[in-house]
């Protein structure tokens, strides 16, 4: 007997206890990083200061969640190449190795990544690169080779975690030609994101059976280019217009946000942005249960309130070694020093020699060029990487476009309405420059050309040109071959568009051709082929009257002098 009842009492336990198991929730975290923009440390190169963000920083959160016996999903929705030495170092410099970026992903254990617009502006060598090196999938339901329905990456994956399924869908905006010149990605096109989100959703349901399905986009909001083939900012209308989704994670405008939508079919999706630079990751928990999905929560954790992992930094403290040396290598002598401000109110040393590298490397006959930075200097002496990284902190290849003479004069009236006051005296105001309130690279001046701008003439009459720089005559219905950056080169700033009276639709049409690197590069290998520099105002344009605009250059350099006591 006691027996009989010593077997009942086992049996009734293992029932209990498969009971328990049986009804027990599942909790899954799916935690997204995004734009991250080479913030994988939380060190300022340039300065050596310490910094917020970084996934030295999301590698404790990680492993805080991992201690509580949370079933981690971790993903990132793209633009990780370009933003810090760090990544710029391991794209141009660091070619043999690992890309730095790849590896942080892997040790964090990514399981899946979107390609932004910034990850692919580096170049097919670089992104094919880092697409190879990372061990969680790389996902693109947009991006195809050109002229075929043959997808560039998987375009969706599936994750498990204790028995759930996660289809994961990528989708990437397909406006990267409007940045972009063609020769950095020849091979792919990208497609509409709602078009392509609906296709691959209908052959994720026909080939395989998610609990879960998550949007991974590199697409922002609303907003944005939008054409008659696609929208920049697309993530709002495939989350309404395309059934299936339970939550997108996105990024591509910076804006770390969560929303709710209601699709076609009435049912909630949440949208997760967890904005730049890793200060944010997104997170979604999963509660599952075995008669289906529990609940879904959305939150934006702050990783300010979470300390660099010392293993992260451990780990990679030959990289970072590696990549202090190399921005602090010299790589030429400049004899003076050249400000950047010069540019505000005349001719500038460091903007005419940004001009004659432009003009030296693309044959060119016209150069615009604005300065890319506020109150800074070109040293004096030893010329560093990062001298060159502070100065130019953008990622912009050079381009080479025909323009009219009528065009080109009229571009620079549009700069000139931008940044010039009309004076009346002698004591009035040049400049209209104020570093709160404007974008500094907006001013571009021209080199290659012979030209005075009138202060005291109105809007739209300032310009004056006299010919050529080198002495032959300047025809208004002439084309000339003007290099410019590829932000300018695409619109940016409107001085194509509103100024020179081209549409957005035209540019491409005028290109003749486009740099395979960045300005950075062309730069820092112009200096080192020429081993010393002597930055000096070419004299191709000046302000009329000149006393007047001597004075004001005075008074102006006096008022910023007075303000930073």
């Amino acid at each position: 007997m006691r027996y009989n009842y010593l077997l009942f009492v086992a049996c009734l336990t293992i029932i209990l206890l498969t009971s328990c198991q049986e009804s027990k929730d599942t909790h899954i975290k799916i935690v997204c990083t995004g734009d991250v923009h080479g913030n994988l440390f939380p060190h300022d190169f340039l300065t050596g200061d310490t910094t917020g963000g970084s996934l030295a920083r999301v590698s404790t959160y990680l492993n805080t969640q991992q201690r509580q016996n949370t079933h981690i999903v971790y993903i990132d929705n793209g633009d990780m190449l370009q933003g810090t030495p760090a990544t710029y170092c391991y794209n141009t410099h660091a070619i043999g190795f690992t890309h730095v970026a790849a590896e942080a992903l892997n040790y964090l254990g990514c399981d899946a990544v979107v390609l932004g617009n910034n990850d692919i502006e580096p170049g097919g060598p670089t992104y094919q690169r880092y697409a190879n090196e990372l061990e969680g999938t790389v996902l693109g339901g947009n991006i195809f080779y050109k002229d075929t329905a043959t997808p560039f990456l998987p375009p969706y994956t599936i994750v498990e975690r204790e028995g759930i399924q996660i289809a994961i869908l990528g989708l990437t905006t397909p406006a990267i030609p409007h940045w972009i010149p063609q020769s950095q990605w020849p091979e792919l096109e990208f497609a509409d994101m709602e078009r392509s989100a609906r296709q691959w959703m209908q052959h994720i349901h026909e080939n395989a059976s998610p609990d879960i399905v998550i949007g991974l986009f590199h697409s922002g909001y609303e907003g944005g280019i939008t054409t008659a083939d696609y929208a920049e900012n697309a993530t709002r209308a495939v989350a309404e217009h395309v059934k299936g989704f339970d939550a997108i994670f996105y990024g591509h405008d910076h804006q770390a946000r969560i929303d709710k939508v209601v699709n076609i079919e009435g049912d909630t999706v949440l949208l997760l942005n967890p904005g730049r630079d890793a200060h944010h990751v997104a997170t979604l928990d999963i509660i599952h249960n075995k008669k289906g999905r529990a609940a879904l929560n959305a939150t934006l954790v702050n990783m300010g309130t979470y300390p660099p992992d010392p293993k992260y930094m451990a780990a990679f403290a030959p990289q970072i070694e590696f990549i202090n040396k190399y921005i602090d290598r010299t790589i030429g002598t400049s004899d003076c020093a050249a400000a950047t401000n010069d540019a505000l109110l005349g001719p500038s040393a460091f903007i005419d020699f940004v001009h004659q590298m432009q003009l030296d490397i693309s044959d060119a006959k016209v150069s615009f060029a604005a300065p890319l930075v506020y109150n800074d200097t070109l040293p004096k002496g030893h010329v560093k990487v990062r001298d060159i990284y502070r100065l130019f902190p953008y990622e912009n290849s050079l381009y080479v476009l025909w323009l009219t003479g009528h065009e080109i004069k009229n571009y620079l009236e549009y700069s000139y309405t931008l940044w010039i006051d009309r004076m009346n005296s002698p004591e009035s105001i040049l400049s209209l420059f104020n570093s709160s309130q404007h974008t500094f690279c907006s001013f571009d001046s021209a080199a290659g050309i012979l030209y005075e701008v009138d202060a005291t003439k109105p809007d739209g009459y300032k310009v004056s040109i006299h010919g050529m720089a080198d002495g032959t005559p300047f025809n208004m219905d002439e084309r000339y071959m003007v290099v410019m950056n590829s932000y300018r080169a695409n619109g940016g700033g409107g001085l194509l568009t509103e100024g020179a009276g081209i549409t957005y639709q035209e540019l491409p049409e005028r290109i003749v051709y486009t740099t395979t690197a960045d300005l950075r590069f062309y730069m820092l290998n112009y200096i080192e082929m020429h081993k010393t520099i002597t930055p000096q105002s070419l004299k191709h344009w000046r302000f009329v009257p000149e006393q007047w605009a001597t004075h004001a250059k005075a008074q102006h350099n006096k008022a910023l002098l007075d303000s930073s006591k």
